[in-house]
């Protein structure tokens, strides 16, 4: 096996734990809806789980650990999948949260600065952003 099969075989565990999180966010609010679906669909495509891997994940999800990322703005990045993912049927439940806040955690953020990113999460996806907030986001370079 060549250096480069090590690399891309530990990026797709990476990439399935992160996708079984962001199904079990998904369905913790009750079954996935179909709007859900779609996105999951789509988030699958992009992380390269294939479909009996989608399949199976969708019957099991935790049976797939968090792999933290290693950096910042990969963080970030899995973070906001996650929030399209609550947000596609529109509004976050307590349940929701509370494992958003548990991944965040889980993927290396102290829970100060998970509290900071989901609150502002939350009034970005939930059209609750502030005009200044709003302006800043739109004017930056």
């Amino acid at each position: 096996m060549a250096f480069n099969d090590l690399f891309d075989s530990g990026k797709h565990k990476k990439n399935l734990g992160h996708f079984a999180s962001i199904v079990t966010l998904a369905s913790a609010d009750g079954a996935v809806n179909e709007n859900e679906l779609a996105l999951l669909k789509r988030l699958a495509r992009k992380l390269d789980v294939d479909k009996s891997e989608f399949e199976e994940i969708l019957k099991t999800p935790n049976r797939y650990p968090i792999n933290p990322p290693n950096n910042k703005f990969e963080r970030l990045e899995r973070i906001y999948d996650l929030f399209k993912i609550v947000y596609a049927d529109h509004h976050m439940d307590d349940n929701e949260e509370k494992l958003v806040n548990k991944y965040a955690i889980g993927l290396g953020f102290n829970s100060e600065d998970a509290k900071r990113v989901i609150d502002k999460s939350k009034e970005i996806f939930g059209g609750k952003i502030s005009y200044e907030d709003y302006e800043s986001i739109i004017n930056k370079k």
